[in-house]
């Protein structure tokens, strides 16, 4: 595994879930990393914020926005001088809705979150990660190759992250990019998938992830958010352009630690 000390990296989605336990996992690490971490509110990543003062950096803002991306890479260079590490973490399910009763706009607005927020914080960031050799990793998801009823939306956006991921790797050579699929994580996502969306799902996908709460088959966010710090920092070349599952055979070295 590639050298791993004193990381600069960007992280979205880091107020709970996986993103948390990205977090904390390379905070807590004996590495020295820093992190810029973004989300809608400031005060959702605070804590971070007061515990590791030198080395977290918050910044508030609807990751929509392509703004966000330039403040966020600014913000890593103005106060560490470098950055090595990009992790899209952030993502929305909705619209959760038949192709048939979609509209274009709700779709557009599940791409902009998904998707166009995602190529701005790459674009926005490549010019530094070539120059530290650097990572980037998506967070994608089974849907992107498994059709759910009514999650058209989500499942072709995650599909555009694979892609994008294997783009990359043919037109950045000195940039690592991986795309990971991390299962089926006890997340706030999950919970309104249960909640809040069963009956637009159909009857099957319903019962099969209400089943996964009851049956205690929902995985903690460790254990992916894990896998994904450690890619973060030490992926080799060789896995770039790859969409994987967290527990992959070919992790099987970022697993063992």
């Amino acid at each position: 595994m590639a050298e791993t000390q004193d990381k600069v990296i960007i992280l979205t989605g880091a107020s709970r879930g996986i993103g948390q336990a990205i977090a904390h996992f390379l905070l807590s690490s004996p590495e020295n990393h820093k992190l810029v971490v973004a989300a809608r509110t400031h005060a959702a990543l605070d804590q971070l914020h007061y515990q590791y003062p030198d080395r977290v950096e918050v910044l508030a803002g609807d990751l929509s926005s392509s703004k966000i991306a330039a403040t966020a890479v600014e913000l890593a260079l103005s106060r560490w001088g470098r950055l090595d590490g990009l992790i899209v973490n952030h993502g929305t399910l909705e619209p959760v809705k038949k192709v048939a009763d979609a509209s274009v706009e709700e779709w557009r607005r599940g791409f902009d979150v998904n998707v166009f927020s995602a190529i701005a914080l790459i674009q926005a960031s490549l010019p530094h990660l070539r120059k530290t050799h650097g990572r980037i990793l998506l967070t994608s998801s089974g849907a992107a190759v498994s059709a759910y009823q009514a999650w058209g939306p989500y499942g072709a956006s995650k599909a555009v992250l694979n892609h994008l991921a294997q783009t990359l790797a043919v037109e950045e050579p000195d940039v690592t990019t991986i795309a990971i699929r991390p299962g089926v994580v006890d997340t706030e996502m999950q919970r309104e998938i249960r909640e809040v969306h069963g009956e637009s799902m159909s009857e099957k996908d319903r019962k099969k992830f209400m089943g996964l709460k009851e049956e205690g088959g929902l995985l903690k966010p460790e254990g992916p958010g894990h896998i994904i710090a450690k890619l973060s920092v030490g992926a080799g070349a060789w896995l770039s352009g790859k969409f994987l599952s967290w527990n992959d055979e070919a992790l099987k070295e970022f697993q063992e630690q």
